[in-house]
């Protein structure tokens, strides 16, 4: 089954997560020296089902397709694929997936007694104050960035 396009926005595409396929694909145990090549390549005889490893609750993980740069300087680039688990408990700092006046975006939360800022991180761009007068829900949390390079 492949993922199922669940949301298309200006921030951010939403898909659903196929978890029920599996693909083995070689893991090198030891690391992977950025020096001199391993010899030890040669023998790679482990495997590592990025299902398994990445997706922890896969009824409530999904994949997330970033537009934009708002969280450039944390590692996260226009293109790049959030794994977003809905079933993670929000916390201060972490980043997450909100829905706000009928918009998703990607920010880190910070969260206070009183008060909700989704914060970008880029200095192009403004923090946003959640206040009573928004319609927001915190839909999940960012667990992998996966990249191009």
């Amino acid at each position: 089954m492949a993922p199922l396009q669940l949301h298309t926005g200006s921030i951010i595409d939403i898909f659903s997560a196929d978890t029920e396929s599996a693909l083995a694909l070689p893991y090198v145990e030891e690391g992977i020296s950025a020096g001199f090549p391993s010899p030890a390549l040669d023998f790679v005889d482990l495997s590592i089902d990025l299902n398994r490893h990445l997706i922890k609750h896969p009824s409530a993980t999904f994949y997330g397709r970033v537009k934009g740069d708002s969280l450039i300087n944390a590692g996260i680039s226009n293109g790049d694929l959030l794994i977003i688990d809905r079933s993670i408990e929000p916390a201060n700092g972490k980043i997450a997936v909100c829905y706000i006046d009928g918009e998703f975006t990607a920010k880190r939360i910070q969260i206070s007694r009183n008060e909700v800022w989704l914060i970008p991180e880029n200095e192009a761009y403004q923090p946003i104050r959640v206040t009573e007068d928004n319609d927001f829900m915190i839909w999940g949390i960012v667990t992998h960035v996966i990249k191009d390079v």
